[in-house]
């Protein structure tokens, strides 16, 4: 019989809003369902393997504090294949059916290159036949580019050749496991692809490298015939003064100039939209409307910290505002909520992985079912549609068609006087929203 991690703990059950137990679910019921698909189905979860299996709960200011006893902390393959056989236990006594992981987080970094890949392609086996034993699937698969001293400057914005090749090769075999793994995605996320002042850098020779670096994995995806979906997170500021990626609206406008933007969605994370100085519903409808909002990363940050905290959402007003905006472009068709979220530095013992992702999933259930009630009854889509209705008649229509021009408008203006905008109701509105999460 096989180690055993969490043997106190069972599977998780639903047991409804009148539980007391702090190890059930009071709003999220798997197969309970919303409209037409189940909330499994809406919600997807996954679980982020370097926050839930290897962060060790450390920040700048100390070590780590977690108990890890899946972990001995070696760079053995045998102890990521235990590491792996502990966070598949966690996923099925939780019902998660997906997963996330960078490469160096499933497999150690060994001496060389080719150590490290031989290592992986030995923990992705284990890996491929775990999701088999316990019925999970990978969301998506991702590259450590940031972590090693080799990429202080970058990756795939490297000044250093050597180091863009490395890279590459890197990327090469992390997309080869995902593939393998039936991966639904690749994401990107540039760690460390920005600068720190201007005064050493060639800013167009590094983004030019790295819309060379993207042609040349959407040109191996095809190679090797991976269907899934890739994905840019974007972040800002930390860890570089600069980062490329920096929000949604920077990520689109150079998949846009770079003709990048057919082959790419974007992954968009809470924390990451607070430190763009965005709110999440923002960063979610940029990427909607430009018809690129892939995925998510479930988490949230603390404001009044100038760094990634990485914190497990439990606001139900973030929750019913990410799942109203998943919900208006019709749901998940390639991503998913990936808790990338970590317990805090105090809350060190195993079982509070448990607590953390039970709040984090009732907290999305609940917010999908508010959001779910919101579409259905149209009231915020009938305000906002009279709101612009001056557009779809009249003059509006014409500026609507392309047929207006300045002379048309002035003429408009000048035979109808001074204009006077409708109330904008904010105050009125956001009164109802709060009457949904009563």
């Amino acid at each position: 019989m096989s180690q055993e991690f969490f043997p106190k703990i069972g599977r998780i059950p639903y047991e409804g809003t009148k539980s007391k137990s702090a190890l059930a679910f009071r709003h999220y019921n798997a197969e309970e369902k919303v409209g037409k698909k189940t909330m499994k189905e809406h919600l997807r979860f996954s679980m982020a393997y370097w926050h839930a299996m290897k962060n060790p709960s450390g920040d700048p200011f100390g070590v780590g504090t977690r108990l890890r006893p899946w972990d001995d902390g070696s760079d053995s393959v045998e102890n990521a294949k235990r590491v792996a056989d502990a966070g598949f236990e966690f996923m099925e006594k939780l019902g998660l059916e997906y997963y996330c992981f960078h490469d160096r987080d499933v497999a150690p970094e060994l001496g060389d290159l080719r150590a490290s890949s031989d290592a992986l392609d030995e923990v992705a086996a284990h890996l491929k036949k775990l999701q088999r034993q316990h019925k999970v699937k990978l969301l998506w698969g991702t590259a450590c580019l940031f972590s090693h001293p080799r990429y202080m400057q970058g990756a795939a914005t490297s000044p250093d050749a050597d180091v863009y090749a490395y890279a590459a090769a890197q990327v090469k075999k992390a997309m080869e496991v995902t593939h393998l793994l039936g991966g639904r995605g690749y994401v990107f996320w540039g760690g460390r692809e920005g600068y720190s002042t201007l005064l050493n850098t060639n800013m167009k020779r590094e983004v030019g490298n790295l819309a060379h670096f993207l042609h040349m994995a959407v040109d191996y995806k095809k190679k090797i015939g991976f269907k899934g979906q890739f994905f840019i997170e974007p972040k800002p500021r930390e860890p570089t003064t600069h980062q490329y990626d920096s929000d949604a609206a920077a990520c689109l406008n150079f998949l846009r100039e770079n003709d990048l933007l057919k082959d790419f969605q974007l992954n968009i994370e809470t924390n990451h939209a607070t430190l763009a100085m965005h709110r999440m519903e923002h960063e979610l409808t940029v990427a909607a409307d430009a018809g690129a909002l892939g995925s998510v990363d479930a988490n949230t940050g603390d404001e009044l910290i100038g760094w990634d905290t990485d914190q497990f959402p439990t606001s139900i007003y973030l929750t019913t505002q990410i799942m109203w905006q998943i919900l208006k472009m019709g749901g998940f068709k390639t991503g998913g909520l990936n808790f990338d979220a970590k317990v805090r530095r105090d809350s060190y013992e195993p079982v509070d992985l448990f607590y953390a992702h039970i709040g984090g999933m009732d907290a999305f259930a609940k917010g999908l079912k508010i959001a779910h009630r919101i579409l259905q009854d149209g009231d915020f889509a009938k305000f906002v549609t009279q709101r612009y209705a001056s557009f779809d008649r009249g003059i509006g229509k014409t500026v609507t068609q392309g047929k207006a021009t300045f002379e048309s408008l002035e003429k408009h203006a000048l035979a109808n006087g001074e204009p006077m905008p409708g109330s904008g109701r904010q105050e009125m509105l956001e009164n109802l929203l709060n009457t949904y999460l009563d």
